[in-house]
């Protein structure tokens, strides 16, 4: 599957806006009759967003996930639902516990100590019913007793691509000429250790090692006296645009001489995010004009039928009154001439009352 193909990229943090339920909502209602590549690439994330696109993916019923990269935590329970998963043979795979955020400083007396334990307790069990939900999903997928999954992400160490496969999380290992070794970031391994994922066993990233080059240099000239250079020479400069850099997966760009230069998977990159943003406008546009030629009709049908019902209403007033020669005598007539069945009924009830009467 080339790069070009896929109508989901998700990647960076799950739950920002480039690992979105409702955008992927968004591009799995326009392809509901064909299968949707999805190529997944991140870190990890929010619990909630991962099942919500894990069910997206199972109800589509037609989703092929590829993971590139080094995957972990939400990004693997996201993928859950997909119909197919495969992976690049390069890539990580990690599954681990769930966690919340926690930080306490202060002082506390005896009470205060008796409310926090039973805050953590409650925090604990929410955690282990968030652990058992996933270990259930991992398990259907990879046909395995809960408690193997469980145990698996207590370890919470990395995968292998083909360990991935023989655990059954993925169903195919890949090797694209255009997909390339994951390498490790400073950004990522702060993200990695900041939710307390251990850092995989990968290349680090060239920008780093130059870093500690530089770093090593500078501690170097303290104690070795350098040549003053008096003809200035413009250097490169590393600039950070946040928006820009995070939907990158860059760390910082190179300027040089007021130039930015960006590669052919970035330019990819935009190009496929700018032309879906610019699809779903004009997919809302069509609906809201829909909208408003829907809303006039109704307003001329409802004013069509107030005029209806006012000439109606005109018509019914100008009726003329009806006309009858029938005699309603609405009078009771109570004293009549009895029937011949009556008189017949009533000789038989004096006949009774006599033979009743007889001793």
């Amino acid at each position: 599957m080339a790069k070009n193909k896929y109508q989901l990229h998700l990647k960076g943090y799950v739950g920002s806006w480039d690992f979105d339920a409702d955008y992927v909502d968004y591009i799995l209602g326009k392809n509901p009759d064909k299968e949707v590549a999805v190529l997944i690439d991140s870190p990890g994330g929010q619990l909630n967003t991962a099942l919500s696109i894990s069910s997206a993916f199972k109800r589509h019923g037609n989703v092929h996930a590829h993971f590139v990269g080094m995957n972990a935590s939400a990004a693997t329970i996201a993928s859950m639902g997909a119909k197919h998963i495969t992976m690049d043979k390069s890539a990580m795979y990690l599954v681990h516990q769930c966690a919340l955020p926690f930080f306490e400083y202060g002082n506390l007396n005896a009470t205060g100590m008796s409310q926090l334990i039973e805050s953590l307790g409650k925090a604990k069990t929410d955690l282990e019913k968030m652990d058992a939900n996933v270990a259930t999903m991992y398990a259907t997928r990879c046909k395995k007793e809960p408690k193997a999954l469980l145990d698996l992400m207590k370890v919470g160490g990395w995968l292998t691509a083909q360990e991935a496969l023989d655990w059954g999380f993925v169903d195919e290992l890949t090797e694209f000429e255009d997909e390339t070794a994951p390498v490790l970031t400073a950004s990522l391994a702060a993200d990695f250790q900041a939710n307390g994922i251990p850092l995989p066993n990968v290349p680090k990233s060239k920008s780093e090692e130059t870093f500690f080059q530089k770093m090593a240099q500078a501690l170097a000239a303290v104690f070795k006296p350098t040549q003053v250079n008096n003809q200035h020479t413009p250097k490169p400069m590393n600039k950070f645009y946040k928006n820009i850099c995070k939907f990158l997966a860059c760390e910082h760009f190179s300027v040089e001489e007021g130039k930015v230069t960006l590669t052919e998977e970035q330019m990819d990159n935009i190009e496929c995010s700018l032309q879906a943003n610019h699809d779903m406008i004009a997919d809302l546009s069509i609906k809201v004009k829909n909208a408003e030629d829907e809303n006039k009709k109704l307003t001329e049908t409802n004013k069509s039928l107030d005029e209806a019902n006012k000439t109606l209403e005109a018509k019914v007033a100008n009726l003329p009154a009806a006309s009858t020669t029938a005699i309603v005598d609405d009078k009771k007539h109570e004293d009549h001439e009895p029937t011949a069945y009556e008189q017949f009924i009533n000789a038989g009830e004096t006949a009774r009352k006599l033979y009743d009467s007889l001793p």
